[in-house]
């Protein structure tokens, strides 16, 4: 007997399968974006008050650089390794535990002493500031369907805006205010995570998936590691040393081998930060590389508008603030406005080239910004640059999230996240120690011209323009007018190369399943299945075909016929109790707090519904046999979800429809293939059987010739016509496993990196069907042809390779190094024979492991 849930008990324990309702999801919004706000309000609430901030401290423009900078860098570097918790381990309490450490950082900087101390705090906000990025993208994905999650992107533009304007505003009016001081730029946000983590504590309810994982602790070290050399390296070059200079080199260098060393331990690690198999998909690394530039672009160029506005053209921090308005206001606006259309069309990719465009313009009008230029201007160049990042970033991860599978989500979205914030730190960075050698120059070449030799403004130092003599204020509001304007005209290129990247981004249909839907909907796999592995793809499309008649339901409810309005008393929520014994009960879609649920009795039963019609049949298997637990979902020619039932342990099954007309009938089951059928439906209940095809599960164990298991192999399913079922890697015991595989012949093919590639056939049946896979070890032989005189390599020279019967393996043309390789070979004698000169053939023998160096010399006799 099927029963139906009272709504309290959905809230108190939210069955992931179930849609959430749109007030269900602003609830859980509600604490996610005040977190939001903290994170964005950290970095605007100081971006005016910095210059009085360095002025106080006694600091350099090295040191406004890194105030930035720290906070940028920690965010980084924290946000995948938060994305990759967030896969392991609840989502509700790291949100939480990231706004206690930005509460903590916020307290020691409010209390800063010296530059120092300041940045340090900042690096401990960076950390809590990670967290609150990446897991707001990533709680989203999981209770958003991509398909809805535009009409939400406008809240997390209002967000975004109301911080961003707020910040400055907030900061300003501080600075301004004797009795308060800097300071308090760093305590104003602490009662807004408090109360961040009080909402959350009470509106944020998200099922938790734990699994035995590890963090990738030494990846981490190392990409902290890349990272802060490279910015050290940039802040002191041609301050401290010399551009080219044996530091520069010691350190450039360091961070590239530290770079090749965090690439090496990811292509190694079980739970890599940064997983290194999604740049397989190239719309995934196109997405990436845009983010990082655009990055570059938004952190890097804007950064520094405050420091325009109060040093360019002698504004008060409130009105620099102020006069930012249009690039945030175009920001909040288009992100609403494309948000909304996405949703309704589920096109985003013609958003991401205007947002690339205007982004472009923006920041290359920008760059012939000068100290007196028309704030006219400004204000329209500003508005480009905010319709340009509005478009892009939130849509940039949409793209990402839509391509992967709901176990990656928050790797997926940190990854996009991290790259967006590494390419903001690398230009704050590049341009702060930029912006500071033009204003030097500029201070330089402008004092010269008042006659005056070596300046009256310390090096590196931010100035008070109020403490300036008239004729030297001049000089320093043309240097930094020009000096800023020079930043945006570094930061056009990165943002030309974003437009790029996204204009080769291929499109893919928006999903209309959020990331919790496609977890509980998805077909369990088989034991001993590695993470990695996943549905097969008539399993998931069956996942995603309930999701769609899901995520309709909330509409459907308020405007189909016959529900609620036209129901009698004995079909609402407090009448279930009453229902006979036997009663199937189809849960339809459920409004803001009113319950449209019907039903119909069910086969056997013999009563009729009192309004409407009805289905009613019984669910059987491919070999007949009833088939319980079936989920069957109702909804009419519009897409609109009218009802859900279970089957009975019998198969039997009953659905309530408003009245005669056409409707779709979807009925899934585990072990089984999903089936779709239109029906007709009269005035009489319509009796209607469905037979479900079984559909197969494959699992096997890849091994070596040794039978040691294999990790990280990859396997494909093919069907018979080439076309790739699914995919998967192998664990660390060398398991693999697919569920969902509908039953038929197949070719199973697995590679590994240092063994030969193996394909086999199988033969998937309705049950569990075992095929384990023995990878060979493959040997390789490599060298360069050269010439017997002097050994210099040979270009053009032909390099045939003959196994032990005299067959052609393989044949190869050298180039420029007069190198050859052939790899995938087993073990054993082999010939190679080069032309070019007289030909020459030698053996060698292959061990059947690793690579065998073979040279060749070509030469005419002696």
């Amino acid at each position: 007997m099927t029963t139906a849930v009272p709504a309290e008990t959905r809230e108190a324990a939210p069955d992931p399968a179930e849609p959430m309702s749109h007030r269900q999801i602003l609830e859980a919004l509600s604490g996610l974006l005040l977190g939001l706000f903290v994170a964005i309000l950290s970095s605007t609430v100081v971006s005016n008050a910095l210059p009085t901030i360095i002025a106080d401290l006694h600091a350099d423009e090295n040191t406004y650089t890194w105030v930035i900078t720290a906070t940028l860098l920690a965010t980084t570097v924290s946000t995948p390794i938060w994305g990759k918790l967030a896969d392991l381990m609840s989502k509700k309490v790291l949100v939480q535990l990231a706004l206690l450490i930005y509460v903590i950082g916020s307290a020691i900087a409010g209390v800063s002493q010296n530059p120092g101390m300041l940045i340090g705090a900042r690096v401990i906000q960076g950390l809590g500031v990670g967290g609150l990025t990446a897991l707001v993208q990533v709680i989203m994905a999981a209770i958003i369907a991509p398909r809805e999650r535009g009409r939400y992107s406008g809240y997390l533009g209002a967000v975004f805006a109301l911080a961003t304007i707020g910040g400055p505003l907030i900061g300003g009016v501080i600075v301004d205010t004797s009795w308060l001081g800097w300071r308090w730029c760093f305590y104003v946000g602490v009662p807004f995570a408090l109360i961040a983590l009080l909402v959350l504590q009470k509106t944020l309810r998200i099922p938790v998936h734990r699994r035995s994982a590890k963090i990738d602790w030494p990846g981490a070290v190392l990409i902290t590691a890349a990272v802060s050399l490279l910015l050290v390296w940039i802040s002191f070059a041609g301050h401290d040393f010399d551009w080219v200079s044996w530091q520069t080199g010691a350190m450039v260098g360091g961070a590239v081998v530290l770079a090749l060393l965090f690439l090496l331990v990811e292509s190694r690690a079980a739970e890599p930060v940064v997983p290194l198999w999604l740049f397989r998909n190239a719309a995934i690394s196109l997405a990436v590389i845009a983010s990082l530039l655009v990055g570059v672009a938004m952190f890097g160029a804007t950064t520094f508008l405050s420091q325009y506005f109060q040093l360019a053209r002698g504004e008060t921090p409130t009105m620099a603030g102020v006069m930012t308005l249009p690039m945030i206001f175009g920001l909040a606006v288009s992100s609403t406005v494309v948000g909304q259309i996405i949703s309704r069309t589920g096109r985003w990719k013609i958003f991401l080239v205007i947002g690339g465009v205007s982004l472009t313009a923006g920041v290359a009008l920008m760059g012939m910004l000068r100290f007196d230029t028309d704030y006219r201007l400004m204000a329209l160049y500003m508005f480009l640059i905010g319709v340009g990042l509005g478009m892009t970033m939130q849509n940039l991860v949409l793209s990402v999230q839509n391509q992967v599978r709901p176990q990656e989500l928050g790797a997926a979205s940190s990854v996009v996240a991290f790259f967006r914030t590494l390419g903001g730190a690398i230009g704050v960075g590049a341009l702060g120690a930029v912006l500071g050698h033009r204003v030097i120059d500029y201070l330089a070449e402008g004092f010269g011209k008042l006659g005056i030799h070596g300046g009256t403004v310390s090096e590196g130092a931010v100035p008070r323009l109020s403490e300036l003599p008239a004729p030297v204020r001049a000089v320093v509001e043309e240097a930094y007018g020009h000096g800023v304007g020079d930043l945006f005209l570094y930061a056009a290129p990165f943002a030309l190369l974003a437009l790029i990247a996204v204009l080769f981004i291929k499109e893919i249909p928006l999903r209309t399943a959020s990331g919790e839907e496609l977890r509980a909907g998805a077909t369990a796999q088989p034991d001993g299945a590695p993470a990695g592995t996943g549905p097969g793809r008539h399993a998931q499309r069956s996942t995603e075909a309930a999701a769609m008649a899901s995520t309709s339901a909330s509409t459907s409810a308020s405007t189909m016929p016959g529900t609620t309005a036209g129901m009698p008393a004995s079909t609402t929520a407090g009448t279930f109790a009453d229902m006979p014994a036997g009663t199937s009960v189809a849960r339809s879609a459920v409004t803001s707090g009113a319950t449209a649920t019907a039903a119909f009795p069910g086969a056997g039963i013999g009563a009729e519904p009192q309004e409407g019609s009805g289905i009613r049949g019984v669910i059987r298997g491919g070999d007949g046999s009833p088939v319980g637990q079936a989920t069957l979902t109702l909804i009419d020619l519009r897409g609109h979800q009218l009802g859900r039932a279970v089957t009975q342990a019998d198969g039997a099954y009953s659905l309530w429809v408003p009245g005669p007309g056409s409707y779709v009938l979807i009925a899934s089951a585990g072990e089984h293939d999903p089936q779709v059928a239109t029906l007709a439906v009269g005035e009489r209940p319509l009796d209607f059987d469905l037979a479900l095809a079984g559909s197969g599960r494959l699992a096997g164990t890849v091994r070596d010739l040794e039978g040691v298991p294999v990790p990280r192999a990859m396997v494909v399913v093919a069907d018979v016509r080439g076309e790739v079922v699914t995919t998967g890697i192998t664990g660390q015991d060398g398991g693999f496993g697919f569920a969902g595989v509908v039953a038929g012949d197949y070719t199973l093919a697995v590679s590994a990196e240092g063994y030969r590639p193996a394909a086999v056939p199988v033969a998937v049946g309705a049950g569990q069907t075992g095929q384990d896979v023995v990878l060979l070890h493959g040997a390789q032989v490599r060298g360069t042809v050269r010439a017997k005189n002097d050994g210099r390599p040979l270009a053009d020279a032909r390099v045939t390779l003959l196994d032990a019967a005299g067959n052609v393996v393989g044949s190869a043309t050298t180039g420029q190094d007069g190198e050859y390789a052939f790899a995938d070979l087993t073990g054993g004698q082999y010939t190679v024979i080069a032309t070019g000169y007289p030909p020459t053939a030698s053996t060698v023998d292959l061990n059947g492991q690793g690579e065998d160096p073979h040279d060749v010399w070509l030469g005419h006799p002696e």
